[in-house]
């Protein structure tokens, strides 16, 4: 995601830069919250995420983005979005750390239970937000793959949506 140092993309974007201000400043603050960005193609949703990104300097951001030719690849956005985590997985129980290493491909074995998925992925986000601030960002989500993106995988709640322009 590009970087917006000079903010010259995020003009007369005064609205959304406080809404994302506000979140960073409840993660700070040690909330859990959730944003889904919405808009046509275009719009400056990866541009906002970018402003998000840069202004989250009191914590630890992990990101992943859909690639339409990794959208057939089972896990590949959990994958990208816990691969800086992936140094906890010692910290999870063994049937969580199993399935995750199996999901992810760093151990052999049969396709893991997804209620396990979505423990090992939670307990992985909670290690790593037990230490500082997390922030998770996940952009084009048009071409995540079906096993990252089924609902019952992805911890949190339902969220804010970015008001749109």
């Amino acid at each position: 995601m590009p970087s917006n140092s000079e903010g010259l993309a995020l003009r007369g974007r005064r609205r959304e830069r406080d809404t994302l201000d506000r979140l960073l400043r409840d993660v700070r603050a040690g909330h859990s919250r959730v944003l889904v960005l919405r808009g046509e193609p275009g719009v400056g949703k990866t541009a906002l995420l970018g402003y998000l990104i840069e202004h989250a300097s009191a914590g630890r951001v992990t990101r992943a983005a859909g690639v339409e030719p990794e959208s057939e690849i089972a896990y590949s956005t959990l994958q990208q979005l816990c691969a800086p985590l992936l140094g906890r997985l010692d910290r999870l129980p063994e049937p969580q750390r199993v399935a995750l290493a199996t999901a992810f491909g760093l151990s052999p074995g049969d396709p893991p239970e997804a209620l396990l998925i979505g423990l090992a992925v939670l307990g992985l986000f909670a290690e790593a937000a037990s230490e500082q601030p997390l922030v998770c960002v996940v952009d084009d989500v048009q071409w995540l793959d079906r096993m990252s993106t089924n609902r019952s995988r992805w911890p949190g709640r339902a969220g804010e949506t970015m008001p749109r322009r």
